[in-house]
């Protein structure tokens, strides 16, 4: 088939051109082209499909309706690729719970799903990283409530096994009380706050041992922009560490969990007002690697309480390609093609995958994206609950599996 009059848009830029695909693969790119079955795209966009690398199942409860599930919701927001976080519930840290995951990843109808190991058990002591490893999952995840003598262990691991160390910057001493930013918003509400320096403080850490061992860091969901600027001057130095951020940090403060939002009651917490400006500086002048939906569906027995008591959490899987285009490129933050590098091809890198080209002989991996249609976000666990998004998908390619949406 031929998918004509688009704008082919790729981490190289943008272009106008019709896309040829036979059997699953992009044959031609070029102006004119003709076929038995052509579809207009009037103008919309064709580019890869999206790669999210912190995604977590319902109530992070690891069974295969879950990962089905959230297969389905990752296409539906132009996300073809996702990899699910190891803390679930039982945590992917032995081989038994490994397999009962990769048995749920059978039969999927939507976006690829890959799987990360815990590096830490329940009782904080090492995993068996070397056998999850060359069992089949891509990458180690540790929170940095591991003590020194175990993240070195874990450095060495991922020295050996040449992986990106997927890391969440936390004390538990100071996020075991606290509820959402320790700040102006927390002291209003009576609510325990957590200070930034838990997150500042490891990531430091963690900076000095990828230093020391010449390992990837990809530091998860960051949320400070001091963590932000230590980053981006340790890769100065040449430290191969490397920053994620989500889509809600950008774009959301802590004056959201006003009245007790419990939807704004995300991990890590919104960040306050100024801090957000400083985020989208970074943003801006290419200081973040990564975007994340940082999608942490809760059901509402687990969002509908007091505060305190509720499940961290918000959705945004479903709507996540209107919502990076309305908030990020529409607003004039970044270019589409800056939206490519953010959520295709740094990402994929991280789990030494190649994405985000468009290129003849290449399997069709990419959806079609009209920037100008609207859709309402009808999502009561979503920060973006009733508002209106610009961009619609229109139809994605899988290979040889088409999607018409």
């Amino acid at each position: 088939m031929v998918v004509s009059n688009l704008i082919v848009c790729d981490v190289r830029g943008e272009r106008n051109a019709d896309v040829r695909i036979e059997d699953g693969i992009i044959t031609e790119i070029g102006s004119g082209l003709s076929d038995s079955e052509v579809f207009d795209a009037n103008g919309a966009y064709f580019i890869p499909l999206l790669v999210d690398t912190n995604i977590r199942l319902q109530d992070s409860t690891l069974n295969s309706k879950n990962i089905k599930s959230i297969s389905k919701q990752a296409l539906q927001g132009g996300v073809g690729h996702i990899v699910l976080n190891a803390d679930s519930t039982p945590a992917i840290d032995n081989e038994v719970v490994l397999e009962f995951a990769q048995n749920g990843l059978r039969d999927i109808e939507g976006a690829k799903v890959d799987l990360m190991l815990n590096s830490l058990k329940e009782d904080a002591t090492l995993s068996n990283i070397a056998i999850l490893l060359k069992s089949g999952a891509v990458a180690p995840y540790m929170s940095t409530i591991a003590k020194n003598d175990v993240a070195i262990k874990i450095a060495e691991y991922v020295q050996m096994y040449g992986v990106t160390l997927f890391c969440k910057a936390e004390d538990n001493s100071l996020i075991k009380s606290g509820v959402m930013l320790d700040g102006d918003v927390s002291s209003k509400l009576g609510l325990a706050g957590i200070p930034d320096l838990s997150e500042v403080l490891h990531v430091s850490r963690m900076i000095e041992i990828a230093r020391h061992f010449k390992i990837k860091i990809l530091f998860k969901s960051i949320a400070s922009p001091r963590s932000i600027y230590l980053i981006n001057q340790a890769k100065k130095d040449g430290v191969d560490v490397r920053c994620e951020v989500s889509i809600h940090h950008l774009i959301c403060s802590d004056a959201l969990c006003e009245n007790f939002n419990t939807t704004a009651k995300i991990n890590p917490p919104l960040a306050c007002a100024s801090d957000v400006l400083l985020l989208q500086e970074a943003l801006k002048n290419n200081q973040i690697d990564t975007l994340t939906t940082l999608h942490q569906p809760s059901s509402p027995v687990n969002k509908e309480v007091a505060f305190y008591d509720a499940a961290y959490g918000c959705e945004a899987l479903e709507n996540a390609l209107p919502l990076y285009y309305t908030k990020l490129v529409k607003s004039g933050m970044i270019s589409m093609s800056d939206l490519v590098k953010l959520t295709v091809r740094n990402p994929s890198s991280c789990i030494n995958k190649e994405a985000g080209n468009i290129e003849v002989g290449q399997s069709a991996n990419a959806l079609v994206f009209n920037p100008h249609a609207k859709v309402k976000v009808r999502n009561r666990q979503s920060l973006y609950n009733q508002e209106e998004l610009s961009g619609e998908i229109l139809m994605s390619f899988q290979g040889k599996k088409v999607n018409r949406l």
